[in-house]
């Protein structure tokens, strides 16, 4: 099998980059997840990391949280080396960054409004009825009416669930938003309106986004670029509309959902 092409980068800016990498390596055991990642992304811009289960999406977003520390390599936030920040100093960091995760994790113990203000009472010991004010202005802003406030998680539908991870992830107005496969699980239309409602929110707050997903329709209308991570590389980087027509061989088959190609569905561990 022939290896993949050299990353195509195209849309980059001369903007200083809000997040920039450089040699980010990280294995588990035998198995190297990222081999050598380099990426800017600018201030205000989405970016979209794409690839099959199991290439190292996760890891690599996990990188940039500071919830795994990588073997080799720099990442900076805000001109920041944050590689090694533990304690008051990644919290700091860490303060200015939201994140929806996949299947939104939400609290089971706590009704909805507890769970989007979670941050604002726990982390930055917000009085209650502030945060509970914040927390109406979430949900409002992400569609869902004042009855959900009081519900529990699992008094909601999977949509319904999503748009409270979405406004937790907004509620403490992060410059940053990480989002972790935010339409899995989700029927086509409300995977529709939950990247609408991404584009929106982002949007309204000036925010860095970086996301992960295998989901084209989700990359392609959350994303102002996209980066396709394969073998613990990236192989191209470019702007989300020429991601059909990459010239990558590795990019087309995946976009394009074919079996064949040179991407062969080897076990590789996330």
């Amino acid at each position: 099998m022939t290896g993949p092409t050299a990353p195509k980068t195209t849309g980059e800016t001369n903007a200083p980059p809000k997040i920039r990498l450089r040699g980010v390596r990280k294995r588990f055991g035998a198995n190297v997840v990222l081999d050598g990642i380099d990426l800017d992304i600018t201030a205000g811009e989405s970016l979209v990391v794409i690839g099959g289960s199991g290439t190292g999406k996760s890891v690599l977003l996990k990188c940039v949280l500071g919830l795994l520390r990588p073997d080799e390599g720099s990442i900076e936030i805000d001109g920041e080396e944050t590689v090694g920040l533990s304690g008051r100093a990644r919290d700091r960091v860490n303060a200015h960054i939201g994140m929806l995760f996949q299947g939104a994790a939400l609290f089971d113990s706590l009704p909805v409004w507890e769970n989007v203000a979670f941050g604002l009472i726990q982390g930055r010991r917000g009085k209650r009825e502030d945060a509970r004010a914040r927390a109406m202005a979430c949900l409002d802003e992400v569609g869902l009416p004042d009855r959900v406030a009081d519900l529990f998680p699992s008094e909601m539908s999977g949509g319904m669930q999503k748009r409270v991870g979405l406004a937790r992830a907004i509620a403490a107005q992060p410059d940053i938003v990480f989002f972790d496969e935010p339409t899995t699980g989700l029927d086509p239309i409300m995977a529709d309106v939950i990247n609408d409602l991404i584009v929106a929110t982002t949007k309204e707050l000036g925010a860095t986004a970086l996301s992960i997903t295998h989901d084209m329709a989700s990359a392609t209308k959350i994303g102002d670029r996209i980066a396709m991570l394969y073998k613990g590389k990236l192989i191209w980087v470019g702007a989300a509309k020429d991601v059909f027509d990459s010239g990558n061989a590795h990019v087309d088959q995946f976009v394009h959902g074919r079996a064949d190609g040179p991407i062969t569905q080897e076990a590789e561990a996330d």
